[in-house]
C-alpha cells in the first residue's frame, strides 16, 4: 500500500472530470469512474493507495454522496477498487495485471535499426584527442596496483569542481568514482537499502532504476507526475505518509518526461526527507543538457544540511554511454562507506577510462555547447515531424535533456512498439517505465539520433499507427522448435 490520497488531492487530479452535455450524456458516477480509471492508466493515481472517504470526496467534489458511492461500485465491479468494510477502498487493476521492469538495453546488431529505446548520444570528435592524452599521463600509474576504489585524484577533484561551480561547495573527499549512473546507484542502494525496503519514485520512472530497486527487493511506492511535473502536496504527502527508506528522483529534465524541478519544491522535499529519515537519491544524469538557454535551479544537495542527499551523476548523457564513468556525490564518510561496499563488488573503475574523462571534462564547456546544439536542433526536427504526421499526440516540449514525453492517441503503446520492430524502429513502450502495466497511452522518444533519421522513424511510426487501427487484432508468432 503506498499511503491515502486526500478528498482535496484527488480532486485536483481529477480536474473536469464531469460528463460533456451531448445527445448521450452519461450519468456524473460513469464520468467520475472513468476519469479515476484514466488516471490509473497513466499512471498519475499510484496503484494500492486508499481512496478519501466516500463523504469526503463528495464534499471535495461539491456532489452528492450517492454519485460518489456509485462511481465507487462501478470502479469495484471493473476491478479497479477493492474495498474492505471498516478500513477503506485502495486502487488496483483487473485481475492484479503486472508488467516487469526489465530495462530498455538491447544490442545495436542491425545498423538498419532506428534504435529509438536509448536515449544516448554518439560520441563526441573530441573523445579521440582525450584518449590519446590520456594514454600519455597513464604511464605515471603504472607503478602501483591500479586499485582506486573512490577514484583517482585528478577525477574526484574535477567533478568536486563542477559542483562547486554550480553552487554546491564540495571536496574530492566527497567524491567517489564508479562504473557509470546505474553502477553508481547500485552501490547506494546496497549501502543504504535493506532487502525488502521501501523507496518512492516518481511514475513514470528510468526502467533499470526500477529493475536494481527490483534487485534489491525493494517495496516500491509511486509519485504519479502530472503533465506540467511534480504536484507538490501528493509528493511531500507521500513522504509523510509511507515515511520510506529512500527516495529516488531526477530532477533535472526527469527520465522520460523531460520536467525541471522548481526550486522551491527542492528545498521543501529536502527539509520533508529530514523530518521522515528518508534518504533522497539525485539522479542528475542530465544537468549538463539544459536546452533554449534554461536557467537551472541549485543543486538540491544545497538544501542539504544532515547528509540526506546523496547525488549520482555521470559522462553517459552528455559526453558517451561507452566510457563507462559515474559517480556519486555524498558526505566524506558516507564516501568510505560505500567505498568498503565496493570492495566486494568491482574493486575500482579502470584507470585509463578514468583519465580520459579528466581530459573530456577539461574541455566541458566546449563540448557540452555542442551537444546542446546538437540536441535542440534534433528536438525540433523531432517535434516537427510529430506535429506532421501524428497530430494527435501530445507532447510537451522539454526545457533540456534528451527525451519527448508522448502522450498518444490510444492505449496502444506496446502494441506499437512491436509494429514499429517489424519496420525497422526501436521503441520504448510507455509500461516501461511504471508499474503494474499502467502508461499503455505514453511513448518515450529520444532526440539523440540526427535528425533525418528521426523524421524518417516517425515516419514509419506513423503508417504502422495507421495499421493497427485497420489490422484488428495483434497476429503473435509462434515460437521456434528446434530439437
Amino acid at each position: 500500500m503506498t499511503g491515502q490520497v486526500r478528498g482535496v488531492q484527488l480532486a485536483r487530479l481529477l480536474g473536469q472530470w464531469h460528463a460533456l452535455p451531448s445527445r448521450r450524456r452519461s450519468p456524473d458516477y460513469a464520468a467520475l469512474a472513468g476519469t479515476v480509471r484514466g488516471l490509473l492508466a497513466d499512471g498519475r493515481l499510484p496503484l494500492g493507495v486508499r481512496l478519501p472517504a466516500e463523504r469526503e470526496l463528495a464534499e471535495a467534489l461539491r456532489i452528492s454522496r450517492t454519485t460518489v458511492t456509485a462511481a465507487y461500485r462501478q470502479l469495484r465491479e471493473t476491478g479497479h477498487l477493492a474495498s474492505r468494510r471498516g478500513a477503506g477502498s485502495w486502487t488496483m487493476l483487473p485481475g492484479n495485471h503486472r508488467v516487469a521492469s526489465t530495462g530498455l538495453w538491447t544490442p545495436l546488431d542491425d545498423r538498419e535499426m532506428l534504435d529509438l529505446g536509448v536515449a544516448a548520444l554518439a560520441a563526441p570528435p573530441q573523445l579521440l584527442t582525450a584518449a590519446r592524452a590520456a594514454t600519455e599521463d597513464l604511464p605515471r600509474y603504472l607503478g602501483g596496483a591500479g586499485y582506486h576504489p573512490t577514484g583517482i585524484i585528478e577525477l574526484r577533484e574535477a567533478v568536486a569542481d563542477a559542483y562547486a561551480a554550480r553552487g554546491l561547495p564540495t571536496s574530492a573527499d566527497q567524491i567517489m568514482v564508479t562504473s557509470g549512473t546505474q553502477h553508481a546507484l547500485d552501490l547506494v542502494l546496497r549501502l543504504a537499502l535493506a532487502p525488502g525496503g521501501s523507496v518512492l519514485v516518481e511514475s513514470p520512472t528510468y526502467p533499470n532504476a526500477l529493475a536494481a530497486l527490483a534487485g534489491r527487493r525493494a517495496r516500491i511506492t509511486t509519485h504519479g507526475l502530472a503533465a506540467d511535473g511534480w504536484e507538490p502536496d501528493l509528493l511531500l504527502g507521500s513522504l509523510r505518509q509511507t515515511r520510506p527508506k529512500l527516495a529516488y528522483l531526477i530532477p533535472e529534465f526527469q527520465n522520460p518526461t523531460g520536467h525541471l524541478m522548481p526550486a522551491s519544491l527542492r528545498e521543501r522535499v529536502v527539509a520533508a526527507a529530514h523530518a521522515v529519515g528518508t534518504d533522497l537519491v539525485i539522479d542528475e544524469s542530465f544537468v549538463d543538457l539544459p536546452l533554449d538557454g534554461t536557467q537551472l535551479p541549485p543543486p538540491v544537495g544545497v538544501y542539504d544540511r544532515h547528509s540526506r542527499v546523496i547525488s549520482i551523476g555521470g559522462m553517459s548523457k552528455p559526453y558517451w554511454g561507452g566510457l563507462r564513468i559515474g559517480w556519486v556525490r555524498a558526505s566524506a564518510p558516507q564516501v568510505q562507506r560505500l567505498a568498503a561496499v565496493r570492495v566486494g563488488v568491482d574493486m575500482a573503475s579502470p584507470v585509463l577510462d578514468q583519465l580520459v574523462a579528466v581530459h573530456l571534462l577539461a574541455d566541458a564547456d566546449a563540448i557540452v555547447a555542442e551537444r546542446r546544439v546538437q540536441l535542440a536542433v534534433q528536438r525540433d526536427a523531432l517535434l516537427g515531424a510529430l506535429a506532421q504526421r501524428l497530430p494527435d499526440w501530445r507532447v510537451t516540449v522539454p526545457r533540456g535533456g534528451v527525451t519527448l514525453w508522448a502522450e498518444l492517441d490510444g492505449p496502444v503503446s506496446s502494441a506499437l512498439a512491436r509494429a514499429a520492430e517489424e519496420v525497422g524502429v526501436r521503441l520504448a513502450p510507455g509500461p516501461r517505465f511504471g508499474l503494474d502495466g499502467t502508461m499503455e497511452r505514453f511513448l518515450r522518444l529520444p532526440f539523440t539520433l540526427p535528425a533525418a533519421d528521426l523524421v524518417e522513424a516517425v515516419g514509419r511510426i506513423a503508417a504502422v499507427r495507421y495499421d493497427l487501427d485497420r489490422t484488428g487484432r495483434q497476429r503473435w508468432r509462434e515460437p521456434a522448435v528446434i530439437a
